[in-house]
């Protein structure tokens, strides 16, 4: 029954990574027309995500079930526990309309109940949290470059030009289909990797199964996400848009490779930043935008790594005294975010009537 249980929430937490993560992906293409029908965008990120997940998830599965803690930590029902307090943050988060990452939140899961054990591998640990920190950064860089050379004169004279509009829509569609492609090479781990590392399905199998449910997830859910992420209140042109989600890809994809969690989210968000950076200087590094991805960076793993904790310690080890504690930092932490939680800033272009623009609005 247990082992049910176990596999039942992760396959369900794995469809709403899809339904909210991947399915964001495609809102670019979605948004912008080049892709007209909401079906036809939820069709091609479900392929894409699978094949992700099916071809490349298998690093990150193996960091998220014996890189963090050893395998031999997960008992059935602490996969069980880990995959629940991860998905219990990103509920109570939602609640409060505090975005969390979904790689962040489910590596503060983990390391819970690696406390509890106490056998975590802190230098794998410190490892991914570097990237955390480096792969926003270097989003953001990219973009800022990417937008320079687009500014070029003889650039932007091709830009203009009628056929270019074509061939910038296919790329859209492109990196938009790589953007799901790297989300399900990452995040599929999220949700199956906690199970293979309790021997309740092997890496082949969790992908696979994790995969389809993750696409399942896209298809089935997705739309909320992509009609969001497709009604933008952000100017963006064509080619800012391949920027953001070629460089977000890119970036995913390389830590994948490496069996890096890292938050997608965010580095999208950089990217964002980065450009209106690079076309309208320090006045879009608002403190709200900056304050709002450096309390997600730290409370992300923070409360899912207290609600592991306090589980396993109160289920598992019948042990009190440690949940009284953390009952009252977990209350602290929702307290503090609630009192510092704004409308979420945007980056704005300057109104423009040039070919090829568009509104889009990144969430969370």
């Amino acid at each position: 029954m247990l082992t049910i249980i176990a596999i039942s929430t992760g396959f369900f937490f794995a469809m709403n990574i899809g339904a909210s993560g991947a399915a964001a992906s495609m809102g670019i293409a979605y948004g912008s027309g080049v892709i007209k029908t909401r079906l036809i965008a939820l069709v091609l990120c479900a392929i894409a995500v699978f094949f992700g997940a099916w071809l490349g998830g298998g690093e990150v599965v193996k960091t998220i079930g014996s890189g963090i803690v050893p395998s031999s930590t997960f008992t059935t029902a602490i996969a069980v526990i880990v995959l629940a307090s991860a998905a219990l943050s990103l509920f109570l988060a939602n609640i409060l309309a505090i975005p969390l990452s979904t790689s962040e939140v489910t590596v503060g899961s983990v390391v819970g109940a690696g406390i509890v054990y106490q056998s975590v591998f802190a230098d794998k640990l410190l490892w991914i949290m570097f990237f955390w920190l480096l792969t926003p950064l270097v989003a953001f860089l990219v973009a800022i470059l990417a937008t320079k050379v687009l500014a070029v004169p003889s650039v932007k004279k091709w830009i203009a030009a009628p056929k270019a509009a074509p061939i910038l829509a296919i790329l859209v569609v492109v990196t938009g289909l790589f953007e799901a492609f790297s989300a399900g090479m990452n995040n599929v781990a999220n949700a199956v990797g906690p199970l293979v590392a309790a021997g309740l399905l092997s890496t082949n199998s969790g992908i696979l199964w994790g995969g389809l449910f993750v696409a399942l997830g896209a298809l089935a859910l997705g739309h909320r996400v992509l009609e969001t992420n497709g009604k933008k209140i952000t100017t963006l042109r064509l080619e800012e848009g391949c920027v953001i989600s070629g460089t977000g890809a890119g970036i995913v994809t390389t830590a994948s490779l490496f069996g890096i969690p890292v938050p997608l989210t965010q580095i999208t968000t950089s990217s964002i930043i980065g450009i209106g950076f690079a076309k309208h200087g320090r006045a879009v590094l608002k403190k709200d935008i900056v304050v709002q991805m450096l309390t997600v960076w730290i409370v992300s793993p923070v409360i899912s790594m207290v609600l592991s904790y306090t589980i396993i310690q109160l289920i598992i080890e019948k042990n009190v005294y440690p949940v009284i504690a953390m009952i009252g930092v977990i209350i602290s932490i929702f307290g503090i975010l609630f009192l510092m939680r704004r409308p979420t800033a945007t980056v704005t272009a300057a109104p423009s009537n040039e070919a090829n623009e568009f509104k889009l609005v990144k969430k969370g």
